[in-house]
């Protein structure tokens, strides 16, 4: 399903989760050590993504957002799986 992240770049580690926001506006908080150049950043926070939702990489595509710390990501799974794994990492 789609989400989104609140990113944040040239972090002192790499972390996914915690919440930006509130309600249906809600985002995954992904930091990540990459600076955000030349898509360093971008890539890095597809593969904590895939990392934390347990898919591989190329199951985690950019819908919006590749110059913005909101993306807006389409992560390959099942959604019952997805949503489950999205709860768990807002509340963490």
């Amino acid at each position: 399903g789609r989400d989104s992240m609140f990113c944040a770049s040239s972090a002192s580690r790499t972390r996914v989760g915690g919440r930006h926001g509130e309600g249906d506006g809600a985002a995954i908080v992904v930091a990540v050590a990459a600076r955000a150049v030349n898509g360093a950043a971008t890539a890095a926070v597809l593969a904590a993504v895939a990392q934390a939702f347990e898919v591989r990489t190329r199951a985690v595509t950019l819908v919006t957002g590749a110059t913005s710390r909101t993306k807006v990501l389409d992560v390959d799974i099942d959604d019952a799986e997805g949503h489950r794994r999205w709860v768990a990492l807002l509340d963490s």
